[in-house]
């Protein structure tokens, strides 16, 4: 069990290599894939996260609804965990700009500084949440550089969210 997290604010997680392993093998919606997995450490993240904040799915698939989103979720024991899902199904926009972010914190009605952004892309996930105004964690777990021009906390693997 991690320990607890303190502040208030509401997570996005992005979904392929972040939370679920994105398989190159498997073709079509992720929900009907014979194979699926978590992340290492993603049930604990989540376990611990989900105590204190609420915890949404900000993905870039183009193909699922947000249906089969959490049916994927659910094969792998993580969608107890999840309040919500948002991607192109139901915002309308595909993730990689600052727009993305805004239009989940106005559904939510959020505003931006009170929203964590979790992703291991830092072209699709990490710089267009801080251009919105996010805190954004850096899934790094290749350990590759982080570019001068970003500020973000950076992990190497899910459980190191569970000591914050």
């Amino acid at each position: 069990m991690c320990k607890e997290q303190t502040l208030t604010k509401t997570y996005l997680f992005d979904w392929g290599d972040t939370l679920m392993v994105d398989f190159p093998d498997q073709e079509g919606k992720m929900c009907h894939w014979a194979k699926v997995e978590a992340v290492k450490g993603a049930f604990e993240a989540l376990e611990s996260i989900a105590t204190h904040h609420d915890i949404y799915i900000a993905t870039n698939a183009a193909e699922s609804t947000e249906s089969e989103i959490e049916a994927a979720f659910a094969k792998v024991d993580l969608s107890k965990f999840i309040t919500g899902y948002f991607g192109r199904c139901n915002l309308g926009i595909a993730k990689g700009s600052k727009d993305f972010y805004l239009r989940i914190a106005e559904r939510l009605n959020l505003i931006p500084s009170n929203m964590v952004m979790v992703g291991d892309s830092l072209e699709r996930d990490i710089a267009p949440a801080i251009e919105a105004g996010l805190e954004a964690i850096w899934l790094n777990q290749s350990n590759l550089p982080l570019p001068s021009n970003l500020k973000c906390k950076q992990i190497r693997r899910l459980n190191e969210l569970c000591t914050e």
